[in-house]
């Protein structure tokens, strides 16, 4: 079975309480395909596609609702990982299940697909909402990619990584305000893909030092950096090349984003359970 645990919570009732009966609808899913085969589930799999859709919808425009009420510069992306989601939905709803053998099948992908889409989309995205700066200030610093001491965590290796992760990002952001993807869409793709790797990397370093010192929130840092790596690995680089300037802003803001809630809400924790706090 697949629980709601504490690190997929955002803090927002009502979300947290929707993101429970989401669980609930996989873990119904999840039963079925595991279950000793009895049949025929043409009637449970399509009440099932159907309830998840419904369930989704009033999910959806009630996040979307309290994102727009606060200013969440995540908003868009939110949209367009919900759209994705329909979509994928949409898919199961029109495949032909009158056999009992296909219906196993999509059980199957149901279950593979909603699992893996839970805990990504909550760990990597919905765990921002309401910790960000409305865009408006966001946008207004003289340079949000400036590692200032804030950001600071007093273990030298993770500072210097998280250093350098800024730096990357920073070029990412200055290509952003004149970004053309048809003249710069290749150097913003190495860009990008240096990102990724260094992301790798410190992450491996840092997962590294927490087993060192037996820290009890390595399992949740390994889930949200296993998130935000695969959120990295979808993003399309040729499309940079006929991609606008607003979409590759947006990028950069969740990037940015991301890195600076993560290491105020996740990593300055790390220090504290050494000390015993």
């Amino acid at each position: 079975m697949f629980q709601f645990t504490d690190d997929c919570r955002t803090g927002i009732e009502q979300i947290d309480e929707e993101h429970r009966t989401l669980f609930e609808l996989l873990n119904e899913a999840y039963t079925l395909v595991t279950t000793v085969y009895g049949g025929d589930y043409f009637d449970q799999l399509k009440d099932m596609i159907g309830r998840l859709d419904d369930y989704a919808e009033l999910h959806f425009n009630h996040e979307e609702e309290y994102m727009a009420q606060i200013r969440d510069p995540e908003l868009i992306l939110q949209r367009a990982q919900h759209d994705f989601f329909r979509h994928k939905i949409c898919g199961f709803s029109v495949v032909n299940i009158d056999e009992e053998e296909e219906q196993r099948r999509v059980l199957a992908d149901l279950v593979d697909f909603l699992a893996k889409w839970l805990y990504r989309h909550i760990l990597s995205s919905d765990i921002l909402i309401g910790k960000l700066p409305p865009l408006e200030e966001w946008m207004i610093r003289e340079n949000p990619c400036e590692f200032t001491d804030d950001y600071r965590i007093g273990i030298d290796l993770i500072d210097h990584e998280h250093e350098q992760l800024f730096h990357i990002v920073d070029q990412a952001y200055r290509m952003a305000k004149t970004f053309e993807g048809s003249v710069n869409g290749g150097e913003a793709a190495r860009i990008l893909e240096q990102l990724g790797a260094y992301t790798k990397e410190h992450f491996r370093d840092e997962e590294e030092y927490m087993e060192s010192i037996q820290y009890e929130g390595l399992a949740a840092q390994k889930r949200a950096h296993e998130a935000f790596v695969d959120k990295l690995e979808t993003i399309d680089i040729k499309e940079l090349e006929h991609g606008s300037r607003e979409s590759f802003q947006q990028l950069v803001e969740f990037l940015l984003g991301w890195l600076i809630n993560h290491i105020l809400q996740s990593d300055k924790k790390i220090p504290l359970f050494e000390q015993g706090e």
